[in-house]
């Protein structure tokens, strides 16, 4: 079974070159998607409601959700993003070389600053703008300390080996998706 890729209101999801969507992931709508994006099992990437703009190299794991506000808040999401296990982002941005926590929440009008992290079961309330460069945790999320050069390496590993993992389901099915 293919993901499911649908058009919603005269929009249909584009993509770039090299991307890899699990089979049943879901991606409908406005959605604008870089080069070597992976969209992974259970995953729903839904631009119905407004838009959702995806740069490069960014993973969307599984069961994760991504979602936005009706004529409110689009999302954007830059290059080099990790959006772990059943975190939700809706209607926010978050910038470059970024890592979202597994169960972590992002709500509507926050922003992530580059190379920050989201701790695993976070809330970033509404409208938080969160420092480059930092760590964010608890409910609601606050800043923990500044990240250093471990987790900055942690950041850009998890975005450079989720396209590696693509490439073990690409070939195990010979074939690819868009």
């Amino acid at each position: 079974m293919p993901a499911i890729i649908k058009s919603v209101r005269g929009f249909t999801p584009e993509f770039g070159a090299n991307c890899f969507f699990a089979d049943n992931a879901v991606i409908v709508g406005e959605v604008r998607m870089g080069d070597s994006c992976t969209v992974w099992f259970n995953a729903v990437v839904r631009g119905d409601v407004h838009s959702i703009t995806i740069g490069n190299n960014t993973n969307i794991q599984d069961c994760a959700v991504i979602h936005c506000t009706y004529q409110k808040a689009k999302t954007v999401i830059g290059s080099n993003v990790s959006i772990a296990h059943h975190a939700i982002v809706h209607g926010c941005t978050v910038h470059d070389n970024v890592l979202i926590g597994m169960g972590a929440i992002v709500m509507d009008g926050a922003e992530i600053g580059e190379h920050s992290v989201i701790a695993a079961g976070a809330v970033v309330l509404p409208g938080t703008k969160v420092e480059p460069g930092s760590i964010y945790a608890g409910m609601p999320a606050k800043k923990v300390k500044d990240i250093g050069d471990e987790m900055r390496e942690v950041i850009e590993r998890t975005a450079r080996n989720y396209p590696m993992y693509a490439t073990w389901f690409k070939n195990e099915e010979g074939k690819s998706n868009p």
